[in-house]
């Protein structure tokens, strides 16, 4: 096909990532799918080819590697692809407390929650400025409005998303680009099972949404340039309430929500 233009979805090979990968398929978005798992992505990519009629490019790579965000840029540079719509979907969670956790899973988490994010930002972000259209789209959560016991570094993660999310969307008013933050709270997704949440309260304490639902939600906040989508009302309750709760009582609900 001779349209260039593309979205980047990163965390595509399954759960929220596959969602969003096929609702934008739906609505006619050619795509660049990347994760780790070379034969679920060639799968998906055979799978929304066939259903859409879309062409569905993939890169396997393990984005929590230093180098893998820029050798991401440079390879859809080299494929001349037009990133107009940048989806920072990829990340994990873990769940133990801080001082007896594997810190390599913490540094991981941190390079694949954070720091994969924000230089995907900068490089696709830079382009999107300069052609004065874009739309980026940050994974974050509810978590980012609370610190997490037990969770400490991912719930601090998704803080950083959040946050620079805001911010970036401030500084790109006007430009054409917008930045919006998705806000779930849990979802079904396999994700649980990677952060050993199955063992916490989490997922048995809070609603558990699907990520089609959430996946639709986030496409349509994104699409109408809203900077902070908190998905569900239960969640947008409890993100409301914590803005007037003692801080000490905040830390403790999330504990025992969690134990």
């Amino acid at each position: 096909m001779s349209d260039k233009r593309r979205t980047l979805i990163t965390g595509a090979s399954g759960g929220l990532g596959m969602e969003i990968a096929m609702l934008m398929a739906s609505n006619g978005h050619h795509l660049v799918l990347v994760a780790r798992n070379e034969e679920r992505l060639l799968s998906l990519k055979l799978y929304i080819e066939q259903s859409f009629g879309v062409s569905a490019d993939i890169v396997a790579m393990d984005l929590a590697l230093v180098e893998s965000p820029r050798r991401l840029y440079d390879l859809v540079r080299e494929q001349g692809f037009e990133i107009e719509i940048l989806v920072n979907n990829a990340g994990f969670g873990d769940f133990a407390p801080f001082c007896t956790s594997d810190l390599k899973k913490q540094q991981e988490m941190i390079a694949l929650n954070i720091s994969a994010v924000v230089e995907l930002c900068h490089l696709f972000g830079q382009e999107m400025v300069w052609l004065k259209k874009g739309r980026i789209l940050n994974v974050a959560s509810i978590a980012a409005f609370q610190p997490g016991p037990h969770m400490s570094i991912y719930y601090a993660t998704k803080a950083f998303v959040l946050s620079f999310s805001e911010a970036l969307a401030t500084e790109l008013e006007g430009t054409g680009v917008s930045v919006t933050a998705l806000c779930p709270g849990p979802i079904r997704t396999g994700f649980e099972a990677r952060a050993d949440l199955l063992a916490s309260g989490l997922f048995r304490n809070l609603k558990v949404s699907e990520p089609q639902d959430v996946a639709r939600f986030g496409y349509e906040a994104m699409m109408r340039g809203q900077v902070v989508a908190i998905h569900g009302v239960w969640n947008r309750l409890l993100v409301f309430s914590g803005r007037f709760a003692p801080r000490s009582w905040v830390r403790n609900m999330v504990r025992r929500i969690q134990a």
